[in-house]
Parts: structure tokens; C-alpha cells; sequence
């Protein structure tokens, strides 16, 4: 009734979910490139037209909505109604559940990078790893930055926060500014998908019944390699491309200029400046690896007691990442408000009009951020109503492709169709913990990691217009459509690729096959 695949091998495989997932991608592209529709209208309009192909959708209830997200069984009665209406409809929910989810984070994180530029917060913070680590090594720093703080934290939102650091950097150092951000973006986009505690990684060992230990470890060791392309590539698109650094959300190049200019004294401390970069990271990261502690620990262990509880439920609210970044931006705005005062104490009377206009443009360009983000949410909803991941699991049970190229190339499918790393790789596990023998490795000859990494590098391939990412990165860093597929695009899909070669040869020389008995492996079932 949705133009299914059927599971079953024996029955033949349509593939007209393939053929709607291709007439949308080609809409897409067609309309913002040839056509100069704006994203956020070319992805609902995508994804309304998704609906309007794939026919017999079911009406909205209280029971389904989660079809987004897993597919549930349906009678007949639920398919009644105008397709037309439904297919808005559907679309409108999933816009409504991203824009929803991300929403309040990207506005605080808009504020934040604003803040920081134009009190010196960011230069301050530039300033210290420049004297600690020198000018040579700057990319390497924020590259460390970038492959650290994805761990914990949301690709957009670690974007957001260290953006103002590589405009700064640029400004001081007078060169690189291709090399900073796509250094910084790059090994952010790595451990994003790679490396647990981060929602995407985090869900694919679960469904797999990984040890999260090994998949931590796991993810981090084969993040190395890719991080190393990163820092490779930047410096050819740095040498070949040589982007400059254009006026983007926030200050303007001349404010940039004139707060690099000032003198160290006249800086806010690095205490103070480091707040709305380390308050988040070290709250969530804290919250989560807590967390994890405590569904790990033994019956009487202290995590577990009375008096951490009580602890806990505050520490949780605090890391929460709407709470965190929203007491990161108090912070933010506090000092940014500070700095205006001590140079320009007329100011001091109407401190809240002068706050209220610098924050509306970073307010402003979130907004689109936020239109376009879920504008991708609503597209890929409509994408797994289609039933495309169901085709790509029939098609696979029916050709006996291999499990490493399928958990890849059908996460890489999902990423590209709809633009979420987090998506693809909750839909990638989804289809391959389907699979009899995946979980407990007895259909593999190889351990199961491998297929967890294949699903996290498939996420990661070819970021283009219908990933936030996509835009989060070319808005902010002030690069051009053009500049952004030749240099981001490229990347990632190189990383992606690179990835998938490493974990064909890994699993070859070194498969450390899981030794699972029948009982064993019977139990796995179950669970």
C-alpha cells in the first residue's frame, strides 16, 4: 500500500520508492541551483511532491506519528482521505518535529558566536592557543577543537561556537582561512558520526548490542586516518581556492578588524571568554558520560544511591543542551555587554536597545537556519514514508550484497536523500539489525564494529543543499554555494569513501570474529 519492497526475497522488488527518491533529489537540485529557489521552499515543496508520489498515505493520528521515525503496521481504514492533504500534512509534521528539536539551540548558539566576536571573547581565547602551540600549528589546534567537541555536542551547534574563533584566527594571522574552517568542520563532522556519546553513534552500537566501550574506542581509532585527510585537504583547497574571509553572521570585517586590533588588556580574561565554549561541552559531556556510568554500574554502587540521585537531577537539568547553552549565552550577552560599557560608557542608558540590535541579525540568519533545517526534516519524513529503506533492504537480501557495502551504501543513501547524518544513521541500523546474525556476528565472518563504522561513515557522505550542515557552514563561514560544494562536499565524500576502504581491509587482516554459541546467540534474538 505504500509501494513497499517486500522483505520477502522470493517476491519481486519494485522499485519505484528508488524512483521517487531520484525525482525528488533531481527537484531539489534543479530548483536552488538552476532555478535559484530559496532551500527552505525547495525542500518543502520536495517534500509535499515526495508525498504526492508515493500515494495512499495515512492520516495523522496520535497512534503514527512516529512513522518518521519507525515504520508501523496499518489497516486499510487509516489510508482513507485526500493523498493530496495528507502529503502537506505529513510534510508540515516532520518540519514541526525538526525546526521543534533544534530550534531554541541554533538561536542560542547564533547569539553566542556574536557575542563573542564583538567583545573579544573569541580573540582572547585565539590569542592564548597562539602563544601556547604558535601560528604554524593553528590549524592543527582547531582541528582538535573541531574532533573533540562533536564528541558530545551536535555538529551545527560546535560549528556555531567555533566559527567566530576561525574568522578571529584568520584575521590575526592574515592568511588560511579556507585551512581553519574546513579543518575545524571536517574532524567535526568525523567524530559526529564516529564516536559515541553523540546520538547517532550512540544508537547505532545499541541497536547493534555493542559494548559501548569497543564502539567508543572503536569509532575514535578509526576516526585517525580520516582526521589526517582532513587537515591534508584543507591545505590543498587552502592553496588551490584560497577562499577569503567575506562578511558573514555577526560583525562585520571591519568590526572583526578593529576588535583583533586591540590590545590584551583590553580584552575580557580567558576565564570569562572561555565560559560560552566550555559551560556546554563540559555539562553535556559530563551529564552524558554519567549517564552511561550509571546503566553500567552495580547494585550499590554511589552513582546509584540516594545522595548522587539528588545530585544527579540537578546536574541533569544543568546539561541538558537547551539549559547549557542557554546559561552559555546569559554568559555570552553579560560580557559582550560589559565590554561595550567599559569603552563607551554613554552607553550605559541604553544598554538594552544597543543589545537588542546587535542580536537581531545572528537572530535572523538562525531563523532561515532553522526554516531550511527543518524544511530537510520534513523531506526526509517523506523519504522513509516513500519506503526507500525498505527497497535497499529487499535489494540487498535479493542480490546477497555484502553487509559492510550495504550498512555504507544505505546509510550514504538515506544522507543524501534527506541531509541528516543522525537520520541516515538511525534509518542505517535500523535496516541492518533487521538482518538475522547481524547483532551476534554468527551471519558475519568478521565482528560486528565493522558494520557499526560502515553505518558512521556512510553518514557522513556528500553533505549538499538539503543538509544543515550544508548551510550551517556556508552561511556562517560567508563561503558561496559554489565554493561550499567544491570544498565541504568534497570533503566529507572523500572521508566517507576513505572510511569504507579502511574498514574492507580491516575487516580482511584483522576480523576479530565474535565466538557466539547457539544459546548465545539465540538469546540475542530474543533481546
Amino acid at each position: 500500500m505504500f509501494l513497499l519492497a517486500s522483505a520477502d526475497p522470493a517476491q519481486s522488488v519494485t522499485y519505484w520508492p528508488l524512483g521517487i527518491l531520484a525525482i525528488s533529489v533531481v527537484f531539489i537540485v534543479l530548483a536552488i541551483v538552476r532555478f535559484r529557489v530559496q532551500p527552505f521552499l525547495a525542500l518543502i515543496l520536495a517534500a509535499v511532491l515526495t508525498g504526492i508520489l508515493t500515494g495512499d498515505l495515512p492520516n495523522i493520528t496520535t497512534e503514527n506519528k512516529g512513522l518518521f521515525h519507525s515504520r508501523v503496521a496499518l489497516d486499510d481504514t487509516e489510508m482513507a482521505g485526500n493523498n493530496l492533504i495528507k502529503s502537506v500534512k505529513w510534510s508540515l509534521m516532520g518540519f514541526g518535529n525538526t525546526a521543534g528539536g533544534i530550534g531554541l539551540v541554533v538561536a542560542l548558539a547564533a547569539i553566542i558566536g556574536t557575542c563573542m566576536m564583538g567583545s573579544g571573547a573569541a580573540d582572547k581565547i585565539v590569542r592564548s592557543l597562539l602563544k601556547k602551540f604558535g601560528e604554524e600549528r593553528a590549524g592543527i589546534v582547531l582541528l582538535s577543537s573541531g574532533f573533540l567537541l562533536s564528541i558530545p555536542v551536535f555538529f551545527d551547534t560546535v560549528f556555531f561556537l567555533l566559527i567566530p574563533l576561525a574568522r578571529a584566527l584568520s584575521l590575526r594571522t592574515g592568511k588560511h582561512y579556507t585551512l581553519y574552517v574546513i579543518a575545524m568542520a571536517g574532524a567535526g563532522a568525523i567524530t559526529h558520526s564516529m564516536v559515541p556519546p553523540t546520538p547517532g553513534p550512540l544508537m547505532i552500537a545499541d541497536g547493534l548490542k555493542l559494548d559501548l566501550g569497543i564502539a567508543i574506542i572503536a569509532g575514535l581509532c578509526a576516526s585517525i586516518l580520516p582526521a589526517w585527510l582532513v587537515l591534508f585537504l584543507a591545505r590543498k583547497f587552502d592553496d588551490k581556492l584560497n577562499i577569503p574571509m567575506r562578511d558573514a553572521v555577526g560583525e562585520s570585517h571591519q568590526e572583526l578588524e578593529s576588535i583583533v586590533d586591540k590590545k590584551d588588556e583590553d580584552l575580557p580574561g580567558l576565564f570569562v571568554s572561555s565560559i560560552p565554549v566550555a559551560f556546554p561541552v563540559v555539562m553535556i559531556s559530563l551529564v552524558s558520560i554519567l549517564g552511561l556510568m550509571r546503566k553500567t554500574a552495580i547494585e550499590g554502587s554511589y552513582l546509584l544511591s540516594d545522595g548522587f540521585n539528588s545530585i544527579y537531577y540537578y546536574l541533569e537539568f544543568l546539561g541538558q543542551s537547551n539549559v547549557a547553552m542557554f546559561i552559555a549565552a546569559f554568559f555570552a550577552v553579560l560580557t559582550y555587554a560589559q565590554q561595550l560599557v567599559k569603552f563607551d560608557p554613554s552607553l550605559k542608558g541604553k544598554l538594552s536597545k544597543t543589545m537588542h540590535d546587535k542580536m537581531e541579525v545572528p537572530l535572523l540568519t538562525a531563523g532561515v537556519i532553522i526554516l531550511i533545517t527543518g524544511a530537510g526534516g520534513a523531506f526526509g519524513g517523506m523519504i522513509r514514508l516513500a519506503g526507500v529503506g525498505e527497497t535497499i533492504e529487499a535489494l540487498a537480501n535479493e542480490y546477497k550484497i555484502s553487509y559492510i557495502l550495504l550498512a555504507w551504501g544505505a546509510t550514504a543513501v538515506i544522507r543524501i536523500a534527506q541531509g541528516s547524518a543522525t537520520v541516515a544513521m538511525i534509518t542505517g541500523v535500523g535496516l541492518m539489525s533487521a538482518i538475522p546474525g547481524i547483532a551476534d556476528g554468527t551471519a558475519l565472518d568478521y565482528h560486528p564494529l565493522y558494520v557499526f563504522l560502515a553505518i558512521g561513515f556512510g553518514s557522513i557522505t556528500l553533505s549538499w543543499m538539503n543538509d544543515s550542515g550544508f548551510w550551517v557552514v556556508q552561511r556562517l563561514s560567508g563561503f558561496t554555494e559554489k565554493e561550499t560544494l567544491k570544498t565541504w562536499s568534497v570533503l566529507l565524500t572523500a572521508i566517507a569513501v576513505l572510511g569504507l576502504v579502511q574498514i574492507l581491509v580491516f575487516s580482511k587482516i584483522l576480523p576479530m570474529k565474535m565466538e557466539t554459541n547457539k544459546e548465545e546467540a539465540a538469546l540475542v534474538m530474543q533481546e
